[in-house]
């Protein structure tokens, strides 16, 4: 029991996060708006970022794929992050900087959504690839912490987590990935 005074301040501190994250709200709705207008005109959702935020861009274009909460076709999408024959290869050839840019060049099309998750909103490979998205008519994305870092100034929708903390700003970020994909699943199912 020497932990629990630990345990109850980090999910008072998470429950306050989330309680912060309702100023989000319409901002969310626009950006379930953006996917759900996509996947209507048959285009597809792809998602991208680092680390952890690697590791929640493949479980939510899992979501969409396979199910959220319902029985229902496959809506189309993708992570850039689990081919790590391009991963490796383009990072060899191109750099890391741009494993997400190249890949976008080679699958997107006019009208898909790319989602960008950054806890810092910096990451040079997430930040090329939205720059990119936006050259080839792909709507951006950014779900990002406190900051929005240089992401909150390129993306068409920046949906920002309100937390400097990387763990809180992640935690956050699949709460935000969920509801977007039930927002998605209830409108097109």
């Amino acid at each position: 029991m020497q932990h629990s005074d630990a345990i109850v301040r980090y999910l008072r501190l998470a429950s306050e996060n989330f309680l912060k994250l309702e100023a989000e709200s319409v901002t969310i709705d626009k950006a379930a708006g953006a996917m759900i207008a996509c996947l209507q005109a048959g285009g597809k959702v792809m998602f991208c970022g680092n680390g952890g935020s690697a590791a929640d861009s493949q479980h939510l274009a899992a979501e969409l794929m396979g199910r959220y909460l319902r029985d229902r076709d496959p809506l189309p999408a993708l992570a850039l992050t689990v081919d790590t024959s391009a991963l490796t290869a383009i990072g060899n050839d191109y750099g890391y900087k741009n494993i997400f840019s190249r890949q976008l060049r080679g699958i997107g099309n006019k009208g898909d959504v790319l989602i960008g998750l950054s806890t810092s909103g910096n990451s040079e490979n997430v930040v090329n690839a939205m720059n990119v998205a936006r050259e080839m008519g792909i709507c951006t994305i950014a779900l990002t912490g406190q900051g929005g870092g240089k992401l909150s100034q390129i993306a068409d929708i920046c949906i920002r987590a309100p937390s400097t903390q990387t763990n809180m700003i992640q935690e956050m970020h699949i709460a935000v990935g969920h509801m977007l994909c039930g927002l998605a699943e209830e409108a097109l199912c």
